[in-house]
């Protein structure tokens, strides 16, 4: 007889949770378990060759994701110092600065780092960085997730822009 009741609790137990279960693995629109960085893709990525001291790395993120991602920091092994930077116009001169807050980019939008704008810049370089080298960059997320991203040093004598430590 408590076999019987034990087993006919277990299975009115299983008609609740099993729909629950399947709902649960459905999902939906508004999941955020997803990370930052799993959101992101980087495409055209490159780095400009230097011979030492800093250089900087464009390219352009897309956010696949439903809701905005925020790059707020990066790091490089090949850097002693590496921020993220915009370029402003002051004087009718084009001058680099850290971006405090990082780089923004809304869900289902792209942002396109690039010379002369928005780009992350390697400081202190401890090797030159020659053309054709792969040079990896890990990009850190608001929500602290990470992602490397492997960029091709490449030449370019472009936007000489000054820089305002």
């Amino acid at each position: 007889m408590a076999i019987r009741r034990s087993l006919r609790a277990a299975t009115i137990l299983l008609s609740v949770a099993a729909p629950l279960l399947v709902l649960t693995a459905c999902g939906d629109d508004n999941d955020t378990s997803t990370s930052e960085a799993d959101q992101l893709t980087v495409s055209d990525q490159w780095v400009k060759a230097a011979p030492d001291g800093m250089t900087s790395a464009f390219g352009t993120f897309t956010n696949t994701g439903d809701r905005q991602v925020r790059i707020v920091s990066a790091s490089s092994a090949v850097a002693a110092s590496t921020e993220l930077h915009e370029v402003v116009e002051s004087g009718g001169t084009s001058t680099m600065q850290e971006k405090k807050d990082g780089f923004a980019v809304p869900a289902g939008e792209s942002l396109t780092l690039k010379p002369g704008a928005e780009h992350i810049m390697l400081m202190g370089l401890k090797q030159p960085i020659t053309t054709g080298e792969s040079v990896q960059i890990e990009l850190r997320f608001a929500d602290g997730s990470t992602q490397t991203v492997t960029a091709l040093a490449r030449d370019f004598s472009g936007n000489q822009e000054d820089y305002q430590p």
